[in-house]
C-alpha cells in the first residue's frame, strides 16, 4: 500500500550536537516523530509527521495503570555512497507483530512500520551520525491511551516514533569494543514460562530495574539473568541475548521457552556463525557448566547481542561475590569478527552477502 503521510516541519529546530563521538545512547533526539491513532471501529488512522514534542496524556488513561503498551528498537545507518538503509526492518516488522497479540494490541499492516519509519527519516535524515560506531537510533511505540480502570484491551491506541542519534551502547575510550563485568543474577527473575518474555514490553524491563541497580554494588555494569524455575540455566544478559562459547561451540538459549526475546541480532549472529562453520547449538546451559569450563580454561568468550550495542563482549562473571574470568578478559576473536561483519553490513563498508540491508527511499 502506498502511503501519503502529511507533514508539519517544526519552525524551531534543535541544535545538532557538534561531537559525533560522544553521543552516548538516546540522549538527543530529532526534530521531527510519527504519530498515528487507532480507534475501535474505525482501524489505525491520521498517520503524520510533526514536530518532536511532550505529548498530552489523560492521567486515567488504562497504559498508565495496566500498561498495555510495547515497543521496537531499530537502527538507520548512512552508506558511504550516501544511501539510508535498515537492518532486517522485516524482523522488526514480524516481533511487532507478535508482541502486539500478546498484548491485545491492534496488529499493524506488514507494510506500515517501514512506511512510518521512513517519513519521519525523510525529514530528519540529516541527523543521522556517520561517526564509528554510531547510527540513528529508532524507538517505535503503542501504547493504549483510553480512560479506563478496566482491565480490559484499550479501544483507543497511539503509535509513535521518534528519532535519536546514538554512540555505541558500551564504548571503549577509542570508540571500540571493550569488555564488560556481569552479576549473576539468582534470586530475582527477568521472565517466566507463559509471561511476556518474548516479547517487547515496557513491564519486562522495569522489573529488572533492582537486579541491574543491585548489580551496580559489584561495579557491573548489568545482570546475567538465570531461569525462574530453578534459578540455574543461563538466559539473558541485561536486554540483550547471551552467546558462550565453550571449547570450539557457541551455545545460545533456545527460544522454546518462551522467556528468551528473539532478538534481530541474535538471529543474525546465529546465521553468521552457521555461514562460518562454527557450531551453534541452542540449549539449556547451566551456570555450573560455565564456571567449570572457566575453570577448565574452555571458557573461550561470552558476548551479548542486541539492537543497541550489536555485540558487548563480557570480560568478568560475578556470581555470589566470587569473580569469575572469561578467558583472559579481552575481547574475544568471535565477538569481534562478528561485531566488524556485522557492522560494516549495516554501515555498507562490507558487502552484504546475506541479503539483509533495505534501503529507503529518502529524498536527496
Amino acid at each position: 500500500m502506498k502511503y501519503n503521510f502529511p507533514v508539519t516541519r517544526t519552525t524551531n529546530p534543535k541544535p545538532r550536537p557538534q561531537d559525533e563521538t560522544k553521543l552516548g545512547f538516546a540522549r538527543y533526539f530529532t526534530d521531527h516523530m510519527f504519530v498515528m491513532d487507532y480507534d475501535e471501529g474505525i482501524g489505525w488512522h491520521d498517520g503524520r509527521v510533526v514536530p518532536h514534542a511532550p505529548i498530552e496524556i489523560e492521567p486515567a488513561s488504562c497504559v498508565l495503570h495496566y500498561a498495555q503498551m510495547m515497543f521496537e528498537g531499530m537502527k538507520a545507518y548512512r552508506r558511504p555512497d550516501g544511501t539510508i538503509q535498515l537492518f532486517r526492518p522485516d524482523m522488526n516488522v514480524k516481533r511487532m507483530a507478535r508482541t502486539n497479540e500478546r498484548m491485545c494490541i491492534p496488529e499493524l499492516p506488514d507494510d506500515l512500520l517501514t512506511a512510518a519509519v521512513e517519513a519521519v527519516i525523510n525529514e530528519d535524515k540529516d541527523w543521522i551520525p556517520t561517526a564509528p560506531g554510531t547510527a540513528l537510533y529508532i524507538r517505535p511505540f503503542i501504547f493504549g491511551d483510553e480512560v479506563s480502570f478496566s482491565v480490559l484491551p484499550a479501544k483507543h491506541y497511539r503509535f509513535l516514533i521518534i528519532l535519536s542519534p546514538t554512540g555505541s551502547y558500551y564504548a571503549a575510550n577509542d570508540g571500540g569494543l571493550s569488555t564488560t563485568r556481569i552479576y549473576v543474577q539468582d534470586e530475582y527473575i527477568r521472565a517466566a514460562r507463559g509471561g511476556t518474555g518474548y516479547a517487547k514490553v515496557g513491564g519486562n524491563y522495569g522489573g529488572g530495574m533492582r537486579a541491574s541497580q543491585d548489580a551496580m554494588k559489584y561495579n557491573c555494569k548489568d545482570v546475567l539473568w538465570l531461569d525462574a524455575q530453578e534459578h540455574k540455566y543461563v538466559e539473558e544478559i541485561g536486554t540483550s541475548n547471551a552467546f558462550f562459547k565453550i571449547g570450539d561451540e557457541v551455545i545460545t538459549a533456545s527460544l522454546e521457552s518462551g522467556t528468551i526475546l528473539p532478538g534481530i541480532t541474535r538471529d543474525s549472529v546465529i546465521q553468521l556463525l552457521k555461514h562460518w562453520g562454527v557450531k551453534v547449538t541452542e540449549r539449556k546451559l547451566s551456570i555450573d557448566e560455565v564456571i567449570e569450563a572457566s575453570e577448565n580454561g574452555t571458557l573461550k568468550e561470552i558476548f551479548a547481542s542486541g539492537t543497541a550495542a550489536v555485540i558487548s563482549p563480557i570480560g568478568t562473571l560475578n556470581y555470589k561475590g566470587t569473580d569469575i574470568p572469561v578467558a583472559n578478559g579481552k575481547v574475544g576473536e568471535t565477538a569481534q569478527k562478528l561485531y566488524d561483519t556485522l557492522y560494516g553490513i549495516q554501515t555498507g563498508t562490507v558487502e552484504d552477502f546475506m541479503g539483509w540491508t533495505y534501503p529507503l527511499n529518502i529524498n536527496k
